[in-house]
């Protein structure tokens, strides 16, 4: 029987610090997964490595701010390990919201028509957190309260709260929040195949989803974190991000309309795997009929193509006889 979760020794693995590397690996799944979804609903898989040439640096960008404004108490008198993102210290809410502000900008530009790219991307986010917070683990961080669970993490004496100093053992939350990000981007994906909701609607399920599972495992955290009127600032927005989540279902609606599209472009266009990187080909406006009645005379399913081949032929006869 498992008795706790060992701890690594070291945050480092050769060369690499295992904080970074675990980011890296999140990302690189996250865009691989968007790749494929987005694909798969017609767009041009290359539009993720555009978008997310922007929108990667803008989410750890965010992240970190959010991570040292929240918690700027610890970074007194030594401002410059703000930038030592290595160490740790990265708050969701602060990328999520930035990260996807540029992101969407970036789709635009491809011309990307928003609501059918976030249903296809924003399920790979909890993905790429999922694996981020396996960082958590090598620098032995964001546990919870001790424990004496079969599965509470081994935490060294030299991380532990000064409160906490005799405990070994504690609720693994990045665990938790690993495992919950799993489960979001699965469910994520189940709800977005079954097309019962709005285009677009994948984004506030996600938030809904991610903050709900946030708010209780804040809660059982105990690393130093700022407060308002005596709750961390994680369990506030943690609360204001699922009543936004039911506002925006509330004023835009939830189910499919008639109306609704799952076409990938604005402008109409529709990337072929046939065509170069950046090559999309046009979707005729006209319909079938319409296009029938300007079939190119030329061609051999053309019905004045036809005719003119029959009337041929009637006068070849004609002039046998």
């Amino acid at each position: 029987m498992l008795g706790s979760i060992p701890s690594p020794g070291s945050s480092t693995l050769g060369p690499f610090h295992m904080y970074g590397l675990m980011i890296a690996l999140g990302v690189v799944a996250a865009v691989e997964l968007g790749r494929a979804r987005w694909r798969a609903r017609g767009g041009n898989p290359e539009d993720l490595y555009n978008i997310a040439m922007w929108a990667v640096p803008a989410g750890l960008i965010g992240a970190r701010l959010y991570h040292v404004l929240t918690d700027w108490r610890s970074y007194e008198g030594r401002w410059l390990d703000a930038l030592k993102i290595w160490q740790g210290g990265l708050g969701i809410p602060g990328g999520m919201a930035l990260g996807i502000a540029v992101g969407v900008w970036a789709a635009r530009r491809r011309g990307a028509r928003l609501p059918s790219i976030l249903d296809a991307v924003v399920p790979a986010l909890p993905l790429a957190q999922a694996i981020g917070r396996l960082g958590n683990w090598w620098n032995q961080e964001l546990f919870g309260r001790p424990t004496s669970l079969p599965w509470g993490v081994r935490i060294n004496a030299v991380h532990r709260p000064l409160e906490y100093i005799g405990a070994t053992t504690f609720h693994p939350t990045f665990l938790y929040e690993m495992l919950w990000n799993l489960a979001l981007c699965g469910a994520l994906i189940a709800v977005d195949r079954r097309r019962v909701l709005r285009p677009g609607n994948i984004l506030p399920l996600y938030v809904l989803g991610y903050f709900v599972g946030r708010l209780w495992i804040e809660a059982l955290r105990v690393d130093e974190a700022s407060e308002i009127f005596g709750l961390r600032v994680n369990i506030w927005l943690s609360i204001l991000g699922i009543g936004g989540s039911l506002l925006i279902f509330a004023i835009r609606g939830l189910r499919r309309r008639p109306s609704d599209t799952d076409e990938p472009y604005i402008d109409g266009h529709r990337w072929s795997p046939d065509a170069d990187a950046d090559a999309t080909e046009t979707i005729p406006a006209t319909d079938t009929a319409e296009s029938s009645q300007h079939a190119d005379p030329e061609s051999p399913e053309s019905p004045s193509s036809e005719s003119t081949a029959t009337k041929t032929d009637q006068e070849s006869d004609h002039e046998s006889l």
